[in-house]
């Protein structure tokens, strides 16, 4: 049993407000992560010892001390992303994702995301094994989940829109928010797309089914969406938000295209 003070914690501001037992319990991969700080606290191969031994892989460890301790410039991220790859390495067992993707800790099903990404070649076959991580109830995974399939996508960006225009159908608003966020033209730590850069017209398929939604984590993407767009094709940006006002008189587009102009309307 977690006791309540731990279960139901806000997360710290810095992580100078850290409390240390509720490091322990990230450590030992028997909470998820509350915020950034406390993924940061985390000592992702103190948790990663731990999940070996669950799974009767001990064996394993030195090879991803070797992948973590290789990298120039270590950071949470790229310790999530070496750990993920290097399991990709190691096997493709599906007993063992399927252990590590129903794992308590995030990190851990961070690094399950990481692993199954490396097993898929072309976008069909990718976004169908990484629909379960954008599906995930923790924003961590939701957001790894971009870093592991965007550069993908961009490679068959025409696949990627076609597919994804389905999944803004989906009940389930995770989901419909990934078909958006994944594909932002610039985006946020992620690659740059420069077709949409170019032709923002191109990701109409995604954006047009979304531009009344009735969740704001949706309708914050496709605002952000027009606003990166907006940074290269401020006058495509201006005349679709001209076209869905027409089109649609609600409070929630209206929403989308004050995010969306945020950036036109301050020049």
């Amino acid at each position: 049993m977690i006791p309540e003070h731990i279960a139901n914690r806000k997360g710290p501001r810095s992580l100078k407000n850290l409390n240390p037992e509720v490091v322990e319990y990230l450590n030992k991969g028997l909470v998820e992560t509350k915020n950034l700080m406390e993924w940061l606290a985390t000592d992702q191969l103190k948790l990663l010892k731990l999940v070996l031994e669950s799974i009767e892989k001990s064996a394993w460890f030195p090879d991803f001390e070797v992948a973590v301790h290789a990298q120039k410039k270590p950071t949470a991220n790229s310790n999530t992303k070496a750990i993920g790859e290097t399991f990709g390495l190691l096997t493709a067992d599906k007993k063992i994702y399927d252990e590590l993707k129903k794992h308590t800790s995030d990190l851990v099903r961070c690094w399950a995301c990481w692993a199954e990404s490396t097993h898929h070649d072309s976008v069909p076959e990718l976004l169908n094994a990484m629909k379960p991580y954008a599906a995930d109830t923790h924003f961590g995974v939701r957001e790894v989940v971009i870093f592991a399939t965007k550069e993908r996508m961009i490679t068959d960006l025409d696949t990627s829109v076609e597919l994804l225009s389905k999944w803004t159908t989906s009940s389930d608003e995770n989901i419909r928010r990934f078909a958006v966020e994944s594909l932002r033209p610039v985006g946020v730590w992620t690659k740059k797309i420069a077709a949409f850069q170019e032709d923002p017209a191109k990701g109409l398929p995604i954006l047009n089914p979304l531009k009344s939604d009735t969740s704001k984590y949706v309708r914050d993407a496709v605002g952000n969406w027009l606003n990166d767009a907006s940074k290269s094709q401020p006058d495509w940006v201006t005349a679709i938000c001209t076209q869905w006002k027409k089109e649609s008189d609600t409070k929630e587009t209206a929403y989308i295209i004050k995010r969306g102009m945020r950036t036109i309307l301050k020049k």
